[in-house]
């Protein structure tokens, strides 16, 4: 198995662990963006929008990391169990910088 049959754009589907866990966070996440919203249709204070923007990016950025850590311990961990490490670890690097916002050298 290749490290894009574990975990391709496109094709066979990976189980998350906690995967309901995930799901409770993510619905949060979509009610507090129709909060803010709301927020915004009814002409809230800025900074009251922007701070309700901030909570939804930190909560965003929680579910990423869960993910990437779901990631690293199962098909990274596979893939380098089945010496396909480095091709894993390139992956990880580059799903890395893109969460951190780095551009890839």
């Amino acid at each position: 198995m290749s490290l894009s049959d574990c975990c391709p754009d496109e094709g066979p589907k990976v189980v998350q662990p906690g995967k309901q866990k995930l799901l409770s966070r993510l619905n949060r996440i979509e009610g507090q963006v129709r909060g803010v919203i709301k927020m915004v249709d009814e002409d809230r204070y800025c900074v009251d929008v922007l701070t309700q923007i901030s909570a939804i990016k930190s909560a965003i950025d929680s579910v990423a990391m869960q993910l990437l850590e779901n990631h690293a311990h199962g098909c990274v961990a596979k893939a380098i169990k089945e010496g396909e490490g480095d091709a894993a670890i390139d992956e990880l690097m580059m799903v890395v910088k893109k969460l951190s916002g780095k551009t890839l050298g």
